[in-house]
């Protein structure tokens, strides 16, 4: 029964080297397919998941976390916000760069190299799990206006039955994009706002609901008097 055991956490850390070795390439080497594969595995409702933390934003002056290719910094720019955005891959920042006309800074959330209080808000969608590093939330709090806020989208994901939505599932499942702080079930948003609150945020989740999908948005105000 041990060696089984064995076998079974062997393949399953291997798994997942695997799976972090994919996305290290979808986010660096490979980031010129990064909206294809985006749009195949939200069949198109991926900028809908990301747009839906904009009515939940605060103020103008908004940092964006992993912005990736640049479809939500031209989504801010274009909704009149003053947006800034970070990430740490120089190919999605030239790809950001051929998007919108803000300013782009390559560098690592857990060290921020803004002013304190510099933004109203700062937004994040579909991080990878440095979003809960107690590093990040210390930083994000800090670059934070008395009355900012912390944007996040954590996941989306499709309703209704068919085929193809089944297969979509089931690849989020095995990528293990629906596990550990991206699960969807009561205790992990619990187990969120804990660890927010551990950071002197006050977190609310919501459940946006769009045409054939659902988008859960965790906003975090600071606890600033």
């Amino acid at each position: 029964m041990a060696s089984e055991i064995e076998k079974h956490n062997r393949f399953y850390t291997v798994w997942r080297m695997l799976i972090q070795f994919g996305f290290r390439l979808l986010y660096h080497e490979m980031a010129w397919t990064y909206d294809v594969v985006s749009w195949l595995v939200s069949l198109g409702a991926w900028r809908d998941w990301q747009r839906a933390a904009l009515p939940f934003l605060h103020g103008r002056r908004i940092l964006e976390l992993g912005h990736g290719p640049g479809h939500m910094l031209a989504a801010l720019e274009k909704a009149g916000f003053v947006a800034v955005g970070l990430d740490l891959s120089p190919q999605m920042g030239r790809l950001a760069r051929g998007r919108a006309a803000v300013p782009l800074v390559r560098g690592m959330v857990q060290s921020l190299p803004f002013a304190d209080g510099a933004f109203d808000a700062v937004l994040a969608t579909f991080p990878t799990e440095y979003i809960i590093d107690p590093e990040t939330l210390t930083a994000v709090y800090r670059v934070l206006a008395a009355d900012g806020r912390f944007v996040i989208v954590p996941e989306g994901h499709l309703t209704g039955r068919g085929p193809l939505r089944r297969f979509i599932k089931w690849l989020f499942r095995i990528t293990g994009q629906r596990e550990g702080a991206f699960a969807r079930d009561e205790a992990t948003w619990e187990s969120f706002q804990a660890l927010f609150a551990a950071a002197s945020f006050t977190a609310e989740v919501h459940q946006v609901q769009l045409p054939g999908s659902v988008a859960t948005v965790v906003v975090a105000k600071t606890n600033i008097q």
